[in-house]
């Protein structure tokens, strides 16, 4: 067979210094396209694509929904900024003291108001007679 038609090339058949200028010059200009593409964001390909047309097609928004949202834009806090100081300072450790007290009383109070409505339930209950089987 033909040595072209096999598509065998061996160390003999190439130049001496391999690809040369050809070579680097190519990867030359892979690695100047590289960084600019590198350094795009996923947003300026996006557009680029949807510009091309290869990108989705933009639906515009229902007019309820347009409708319902509002027209300013939401405030947000931005990233890095510490939330504002609250007016309120933490209690001391006598209201501290004082409040825990009062939710324990309330919690006594619930407990037994709790244990006289079971035992209200279980007397009523027991006068309760379940109806007769029809058979």
């Amino acid at each position: 067979m033909h040595r072209a038609f096999l598509n065998t090339v061996t160390p003999a058949d190439r130049p001496i210094g391999g690809w040369g200028p050809a070579r680097g010059l190519a990867l030359t200009a892979l690695a100047l396209l590289a960084v600019p593409l590198a350094a795009c964001s996923g947003d300026a390909v996006r557009t680029l694509a949807t510009d091309a047309g290869y990108g989705p097609r933009v639906v515009a928004a229902p007019n309820f929904v347009a409708e319902s949202r509002g027209r300013e834009t939401p405030d947000f806090m931005p990233v890095g900024v510490d939330a504002p100081k609250r007016p309120v300072r933490a209690k001391s450790i006598e209201k501290q003291k004082a409040l825990q007290a009062e939710l324990e009383g309330a919690r006594g109070r619930n407990e037994t108001r709790g244990r006289a409505a079971e035992s209200a339930g279980r007397g009523a209950a027991a006068a309760i007679k379940p109806a007769p089987v029809a058979q």
